[in-house]
Order: C-alpha cells, then structure tokens, then sequence
C-alpha cells in the first residue's frame, strides 16, 4: 500500500472493504481521477473473503482496459499477464497467476455463458456504468441472475463518476459509498456559440488563444474522425511548433497509447478526441479543455433495421465529465464553446444505449441464456419492447431462433463474437465452401473501412486488399486491425487463409445472407437509385461501378431523410437469388385502378420481380379487402348523399330523444368503422369502386334495422308532414337531437293552429314560415301564438313585397294553396 499512490479513493477505501464484508452487492460513486479504476482492485486483492478468486473490472473500451492493466502491473512492478492481464476482442492476456482481469464488457457475458456460475470469480466490478453501454446493462442485469439462483457470494460493485447514483442505489436496494476525490479547480469558460460546420475553424481558433494564455497541454473533444481530420489540418498549419494527436477508437493501439504519454520531445501537446478521452483515461500533461459541445450516437431504427448517425449537443454530465479532464492533475481551464444559457439548457444525463441500438446480439445472449422474455431478469433500464420484438424477428429470420427456442444454427452463431448476422454468415459459409472469403469479409464489415469512398464503394476491393496486405505483411496500417481479427475468425472455423482472387458475387452472396433485407435491385433509369428489399430507397455516386449493376447486396447503408446513402456493397448474380424468391398471391386495393386486384406476386422482399393475375381468388379475401378499404376510406367510395345524412339524423335524435330504446349509433364514421355486419351481404360481385359508389345503400342501411325498428322509425320520426295545402314537406333532422325543422310557405299553413308534434307527441317540431320567394319570414314553435299576435304584423310587409299574392285578414279560416294564391 506504502508504494501506491496517494490518491483520493484511498480515503475510502476501509469503509469500502467493511461494506464489501456485510454487502455482497453496492454502488460506489467517485469523481474522474480518483483512482477508482486502478488503485481501488489492487487494494481488494487480499481480502479474506476473495480468497484465492479472481476480480473482473469492466471497461466500456480497448484503449481504457489494456491502459488500466498496464497501469496496475506497474504498480505491481510486474509484467502485463502475472497477477493483472486484460481481456478484449481478438486479444488476451492473462496466466496461470492472474488474479485481476481487465475486460471489455462484451467478454463478461461471454464468460457468463461458458459457466453460469462464473466459478473462481469473487467480485464483478462494473467501472464507468455511467456510459450505460448495452454490454454493461446486460452485464449487471446476468450478474444479478448469477446471484439469485447460483451464487449468493458473487459480489458486484457499481462505480460511476458522474451517474445520478443515489437514484440507481435506491432502484436496485443496494448501499451507496460516495468517494469525495480530489478534482482541482477548473475555470469554465463559455464562448458565443458554434455550430457542426463551422465547429474545426472556431474550436482551433480557441485553442489557440488558450495556448498563449495557458501553460499545458490541450485536450479538445470532438464529435467524430471527420471533424478531428479538418481540426487537425488547420491547427498543423497554424502551429508547426506543436505535436497534433488524433484519440478515437478505430486507431490502432499503439498509436493510442502514445498521446497518452508526454512528448519524447518535451513538445506541448493538444489531443483531439471523441468520447473515448471522457473516461479512465489519464493524459498525461492536460491542463486545458477544449469542448466542441456536441456528441455522435446512432440511433437505430427497428421499422427499417437501419442506423441513422446523428450529432446532438452534449449532455448535462458529459460536459461534466469532459470539463474534469482539465483538473486531473493540477488545476485547468475548460473553453466551453457553447454559450452559459444554452447550458442551463443542457440534458442531465446520456441515454441508455440500450434504448437506442439493435438488440439482436442481445435477444441472442438471452434466449442461449435460456429467457425469451426480458422482463424475466431485474434491469436498470428494460429493453424498449418494439426494439427487442425486432431483433427476434430478424433471429428468426437468419434461422437462430425458432418459437422462443434458440436452434441449433442459432447454437452455432453463438459461438462467433460478433453480431449474429456476421456470425450466421460465417456458419453458412461452411455449405458454400466459401469459410476464406466469409472470414476475410467478416473482419473486414467488423472494422472501420479502411479505403476511402473515392475509391469505390465495392466491398471486393477491400478483402483484395486485405490479401494484398497479408501476402506482402506491409501496407496501410488499418489492415493489420483487419488481419488480427480475420486471423481470429479463421482459428474458430480452423482453416488456413486465401490469397487468391475473389470471385465478387460470391461475396455478394454472401453478404445477402447477412443482410436479406439490404439485397437491392436498380431502380430503372440510370440514376444509381436502387430499391432494398426492406421497401427502402438507397443511392449511391453515378460513377460508381456497382451503379451499373443490377442487383447488390449492402453492407452499409444509412437511413437518410428519404432516400438512405449506400457505403459498401457487392454486385449479386441473379442466379443467386431463385432461392430467395417467394411466391405469394395478394389480394389487395390498388388506389390507382380503383379496383380490387387479385394477384400471384414474385418478390424478393419487398422488390416485386413480376406479377399474374389470379384466375380464381378467394371471395373470403375479396370480401376482407372490400371491407378494411370501406373502414379506410368508406366516404369516398359510398353514396352517403343528404338522404342518407337525413336517415341518420332521424335514428340518431330518437337515440338522444329516448336512451334506453336502444337504437343503434348510425353516425358515419361508427358504420364505416364496422361494416360488415350491414354491408358484407350486398358485396358480392362487388369489385370496383364504381360497383360501390352503384351500392342502394339507403336500402341497404334501413335494412341493418329490423322490421320493428323500421316502423318505429317512421312513426316516431318521420321523413314528412303533411300540411294543411295538402303538400307532403320534409322535415330536417339534426344529429344532436335538437327540434326538427319544417320549412314552408307560409300560405300552405292557413288553418293550421296547433303546432304538430313527433316521437309520441314529446317533441314540437321547429317551423320556419317562409315567404312566397322562400324566404324566412318568421321561426316559432307556437302556431296560435302567431296566428293571433304576429301574423298581422308579417302581412303587411309581405304585402308589401309580394302585392299579387292574397293575404287574408283571417287566416284561421283562409284556406291554404299550393302554388301562388293570386287575389280575386
């Protein structure tokens, strides 16, 4: 202990060990830099109830798990291997006396799988869960499984900087230990503002500023490789004198650990990093931040089983995090290129990656765990349902999963750690002969792409080249990452590599095997637009070779707005794809031709390749696609004229009129909503939306009543009233149930002195007298009233305006004409 360094987390450290006694499961919550990654497991090492068991500490990172195990065997005095080694993808370092394993997350479910029970593992400790990687989450979620049911001694402990951790604590009912640390003071600075185009030129100009007010080194995080590359050219122009590094994960490994460490030549450093120098990592010689303010994710779509890269402000703690990098080791400054209220602005936390990505890996861990439902383990935060339905489906599809079972193809996808698509290639390979191509392709769709798109967006070119690079052992650097992880795909599949040339539509082949729903046929036209099998459009640069093909198989592609970018690709022979082809009659509503239209469809997905007519289809599914296109968009194809709104006006008010009479609801969007009992019976025949719109659907709804009803319905409320001219006049019913209207001339009226009533004589209908040119002269519900009070006032105006017509001083008596009464 003497020759460890003094740092924070040793404060806590015996209240730690006491709590790790009496606790098997707690939370410790410690600020950047306080030796929680590093010092914390070397202390644990000869705690009695470990024993002789080993530690696992989870890294979210390569770069951070190797680092931190280098980091501990130092200060062991002791080579990487003995009592500390690392595990990471395609890359192991332990031995027989390892006690303190360092690991990328991926690899503890891994483990977890190869024995449940995790046998010789004492303590599990998940470092930076803040992230909220899936690996992590799924992790924690298997460890608590672990736990419950095998293993009550398995400690885990949660250690986070900057995680709401009293809220996680209370979730999970575990204890909570915060650690203090020692952060030296950061000044924070705010700046006017910047936008993505403009972030390389304005972050550079901060940093220069900040060069000549501080001493240091710089540390300026950035969103991705594109904006660093553009940030790096300008700042190389503009400072010779300074040594320019670039941080971000696809960069080899050695290349990373070198900006860790100070200039051989004592020169000033800047880092220009993504997220990956938030976390763990210490630089040595950072006194000054510089954050661009803005972080990348991908979001994942599950209707289209595409990514969708996006650029979004930094979050709440993110900026936290990024802003401590300056005090690690002394106090700093942090330039915040963003203004003071937009940080008030600022999201608290990052979300869960698990809310965002495809689940396919994961459903694929669960079900081999033997879960098909997710809601059977304790998460931090659950799977979202729609995300999960989706990845097994697409299990399903590449044949892993059958009815809530993992198969035996799904056992032998398993097996590979990569993402079941590139791992069911690499299985079905073996049936082609073609494992040398599927495992040069699998490393190469692993890894960054190595050659620019100028350079065409073939995927062929790359696994040439990778051969190239093996033949020759040199060439660019990024094949070497390729290599190793071609190397370690060849060793799981135990055969020896090819360098020969590759027959491209093999590859094609290949790849649709991963990806079925990305095989894509040109869209006619020249114009580099091709259709996907998932019903997408994706484009790519005319002058592209592939452009002419006219079928291909994506590898990459984006989601885009409307049209997604296709990034890599292999031409796809025709012959290849008879299997793929299904044949299925569709009876469906064709908008155009306005019809029902029967048909034997050939599709590969969602690419129609060509159709037939059925000579005989199915009257039952005729009948459905008649009735789910009335439910859609019944108005448009049936005749619901003013006589029909009448006949519902009339059901409708005797409904408010009298409750418990039990007439139907008759309203039209409640029909159309429900057609089939009152319609299916008169589509027989029915074909077209012409053959609808014929439909005597006024027939047809009165006969939805029943003969009782139908009676009712005439005496209660009926169409027409005849007034004393003897004319038969409608009355105008209202849906809400006010009084019905009758309109009509008022000389039809003469005589007329009680004012007619329906619906047994509880409702007094609304008369609007009119006058000869049909216009309003009077509106009352009181006939005798009129007669006596107001009719002698209303004909000396019509008098008036119509002096030919007779207006009798006496209208009780008078007697009431159709037509134009003329005086005598």
């Amino acid at each position: 202990m003497k020759s460890f360094p003094q740092l924070p987390i040793l404060e806590v450290i015996p209240r730690l060990k006491q709590l790790l006694k009496q606790n098997e499961f707690l939370m410790l919550h410690a600020p950047p830099g306080a030796g929680k990654s590093t010092l914390l497991p070397l202390t644990l090492l000869d705690e009695a109830w470990l024993g002789n068991s080993k530690l696992l500490l989870l890294e979210p990172r390569k770069l951070a798990a190797k680092s931190i195990a280098q980091r501990m065997a130092q200060l062991l005095g002791e080579p990487l291997g003995e009592r500390v080694g690392y595990r990471v993808r395609f890359d192991t370092c332990v031995g027989p006396n390892t006690r303190i394993e360092v690991i990328t997350e991926g690899i503890l479910t891994r483990m977890m799988q190869q024995d449940n029970a995790l046998t010789g593992v004492g303590l599990i400790i998940f470092d930076e869960f803040h992230e909220r990687s899936i690996h992590a989450d799924l992790g924690l979620a298997l460890g608590m499984e672990v736990r419950k049911f095998l293993r009550q001694d398995l400690r885990l402990l949660i250690m986070s900087a900057t995680l709401d951790s009293r809220l996680l604590a209370d979730q999970l009912h575990i204890p909570l230990l915060e650690s203090q640390g020692k952060q030296y003071p950061v000044d924070l600075r705010y700046g006017p503002g910047t936008d993505l185009y403009s972030l390389p030129e304005i972050i550079s100009s901060v940093i220069g500023e900040a060069l000549i007010a501080h001493s240091g080194d710089v540390l300026a995080f950035l969103p991705g490789q594109g904006e660093i590359r553009k940030t790096e050219k300008i700042l190389q122009d503009r400072h010779p004198e300074m040594a320019v590094y670039s941080l971000y994960g696809q960069m080899p490994f050695g290349k990373q650990q070198a900006v860790l460490l100070p200039h051989p030549k004592g020169k000033r450093k800047i880092v220009l990093a993504t997220a990956i120098a938030e976390t763990s990592l210490t630089i040595e010689g950072i006194r000054i931040v510089v954050d661009g303010g803005f972080m990348r994710s991908s979001l994942y779509n599950p209707n289209t089983g595409l990514n969708r890269l996006v650029t979004l402000p930094v979050t709440l703690d993110t900026a936290t995090q990024r802003a401590g990098r300056a005090g690690r080791l002394s106090p700093g400054v942090c330039y915040r290129l963003w203004t003071k209220a937009s940080q008030d602005k600022l999201l608290p936390f990052r979300e869960p990656e698990i809310l965002q990505t495809d689940l396919a890996s994961l459903a694929l861990e669960l079900h081999k765990w033997g879960i098909s439902d997710p809601r059977d383990l304790t998460w931090v935060t659950p799977p979202p349902q729609g995300h999960w339905e989706e990845a097994v489906t697409t299990l399903e599809h590449l044949g892993a999963l059958d009815s809530g079972k993992i198969t035996t193809h799904g056992l032998a996808v398993h097996t590979f750690p990569c993402h079941p698509r590139i791992a069911h290639l690499l299985v079905y390979s073996k049936e082609l002969k073609l494992e040398s191509l599927a495992t040069d392709l699998a490393a190469v769709l692993e890894e960054k792409d190595p050659l620019p798109a100028s350079m065409g967006l073939d995927i062929n070119l790359r696994i040439e080249e990778l051969r190239r690079y093996r033949l020759a052992s040199k060439g660019q650097k990024e094949f070497k990452k390729i290599e190793k992880a071609a190397q370690s795909f060849r060793q799981l599949v135990a055969i020896q590599p090819a360098n020969g040339p590759v027959d491209p539509y093999q590859t094609g082949l290949l790849l649709a095997q991963a990806f079925p729903e990305r095989i894509a046929s040109a869209r006619p036209g020249n114009q580099a637009l091709f259709q996907l099998a998932n019903g997408r459009l994706a484009t790519m640069d005319r002058r592209d070779d592939l452009a002419r093909e006219p079928w291909i198989a994506i590898a990459h592609v984006n989601e885009g707005e409307k049209t997604g970018r296709i990034f890599l690709a292999a031409p796809l022979s025709p012959a290849d794809l008879r299997p793929m082809v299904r044949i299925k009659p569709r009876i469906y509503w064709d908008a155009q031709e306005e019809s029902v239209l029967a048909v034997e469809e050939w599709k590969i997905g969602q690419i129609l390749l060509q159709k037939k007519a059925l000579q005989s289809p199915d009257s039952e599914e005729v009948l459905k696609v008649l009735l789910e296109t009335i439910a859609a968009n019944g108005e448009r194809w049936l005749p619901f004229d003013k006589t029909i709104s009448q006949w519902q006006n009339r059901i409708l008010s005797l409904r408010n009129w009298n409750p418990d009479a039990g007439w139907p609801d008759v309203r039209t969007e409640q029909l159309l909503s429900k057609p089939e009992p009152w319609l299916a019976p008169y589509l027989k025949g029915v074909k077209s939306g012409d053959d609808l719109k014929k439909l005597p659907l006024l027939e047809i709804l009165q006969h939805s009543l029943s003969f009782e009803q139908q009676r009712e319905l005439n005496q209660l409320a009926p169409e027409r009233l005849q007034l004393p001219s003897g004319s038969q006049v409608k009355i105008e019913y209202a849906s809400s149930g006010e009084p019905p209207v009758l309109a009509a001339r008022l000389q039809e009226l003469f005589g007329w002195s009680q004012t007619p009533y329906i619906n047994q004589g509880k409702i007094p209908v609304l008369i609007h007298l009119l006058s000869p040119g049909y216009k309003p002269v009077q509106v009352t519900q009181d006939l005798e009233n009129f007669w006596n009070k107001t009719y002698h006032e209303v004909k000396k105006e019509l008098k008036r305006r119509y002096p030919k017509h007779h207006w009798p001083d006496d209208p009780w008596n008078a007697l009431a004409i159709r037509g134009v009464p003329r005086k005598k």
